[in-house]
């Protein structure tokens, strides 16, 4: 059974996991508000050893691509290419979107998270967690008007932000959903499925999943 290491520090709230085929065998959630640069590598090694592994015993490696902050995503995706690239095994990148529909349970789950700047990340995702409506950063009446009709789940990790534009509109009560904090999990359990299917990347092609242009790097204030 495939041995997954997953990466998450796309947010002030980054996670780490260890997954065995498709389960989560340990999950910490990271609080850095500076950055996770300086502490990834320790809480890393100890999440290993408790399990008496090396990064030399996993087969594969996983990271949130983002979106989210632009130095976080760097640090995630910088940590997973040179970790896959160094021993050899195979990698995936996967969206913070894609990872919080995994704990969704309806056909179609329609994700948002805060983007700040009065705007959010959003898009709609199938239980194979398929894309359906495509990843956008907007406006969050604008990103309602653009849902498509049907069964239909909404799901975030935080929906403070939402619940009083959600009164008054079509989506008003449609069933919500709240992932946790966490997310290296899910993006390990998705990333090992991807891996058993021989969808593997190349460590040195992966790409940051940013979804806003990049000066958002100048106004970016984590949670």
């Amino acid at each position: 059974m495939a041995r997954i290491l997953a990466i998450d520090t796309t947010t002030e709230f980054g996670s780490l996991a260890l997954v065995e085929a498709d389960r989560v065998l340990e999950e910490i959630l990271l609080h850095s508000a500076g950055g996770f640069g300086h502490v990834l590598w320790d809480h890393l090694e100890r999440l290993l050893a408790r399990r008496g592994w090396t990064t030399a015993d996993v087969d594969g490696f996983a990271a949130a691509a983002g979106p989210g902050s632009f130095t976080g995503v760097r640090i995630g995706l910088a940590a997973l290419k040179g970790l896959a690239e160094a021993h050899g095994k195979p990698a995936a990148a996967l969206s913070n979107l894609a990872a919080v529909a995994w704990f969704g349970t309806a056909p179609r789950r329609a994700v948002v998270l805060d983007a700040r700047r009065g705007e959010v990340y959003g898009a709609v995702y199938g239980a194979a967690w398929e894309i359906i409506v495509p990843e956008v950063v907007s406006k969050f009446p604008e990103w309602l008007a653009s849902l498509p009709e049907g069964d239909l789940e909404l799901l975030s990790t935080d929906f403070s932000p939402f619940r009083a534009a959600l009164a008054g509109t079509r989506f008003e009560h449609l069933p919500l959903r709240e992932a946790p904090r966490a997310l290296a999990g899910a993006i390990g359990v998705i990333a090992a499925t991807r891996l058993a299917a021989g969808l593997a990347q190349d460590p040195a092609a992966i790409d940051a999943n940013y979804v806003r242009r990049s000066d958002a790097e100048l106004f970016w204030k984590d949670r």
